[in-house]
């Protein structure tokens, strides 16, 4: 599984004109689920998302976790990063699990989050999705399980 996470100072996801997900100070990341992927990877995935250090001490140097500071989670599926680019104009999916799966194990990374004493906001599966975000710093990360 892949994430790319974004420290952010609010985001938000809009399907059809509708608000559906929404966070204040957090993380927002963007999943992306591969062929064989499982339901431990998605644990480790999650664990490393609310552990990694991104957020600045008191010093100023990112040291707290999104544990450390009681902030917001909003998981929002995104295919698109299974995409290999590596040859031609066009990106191959090839490596991405079949919609069934992706949508079974992101639901099910969705509900172990919500296990946390985080607040946790989703996207919609497989919907037309408009995000907005303020990202903070900027700072972004990849995280591979």
């Amino acid at each position: 599984m892949i994430a790319l996470i974004q420290r952010v100072k609010q985001a938000r996801v809009d399907v059809n004109g509708e608000m559906v997900g929404q966070i204040g100070q957090g993380i927002l990341a963007f999943i992306g689920v591969e062929k064989d992927d499982n339901k431990q990877q998605a644990d480790a995935l999650l664990r490393k998302i609310i552990s990694y250090r991104i957020f600045n001490d008191f010093n100023g140097k990112m040291n707290l976790s999104l544990q450390d500071i009681g902030g917001e989670l909003l998981l929002v599926s995104q295919f698109t990063l299974v995409a290999n680019t590596q040859k031609g104009l066009r990106p191959s999916f090839s490596s991405g699990a079949s919609p069934a799966e992706g949508e079974r194990l992101f639901n099910y990374l969705c509900q172990q989050a919500k296990k946390t004493e985080l607040t946790i906001a989703t996207g919609q599966f497989a919907a037309d999705m408009q995000v907005s975000l303020v990202n903070d710093g900027p700072v972004t990360f990849w995280l591979q399980s």
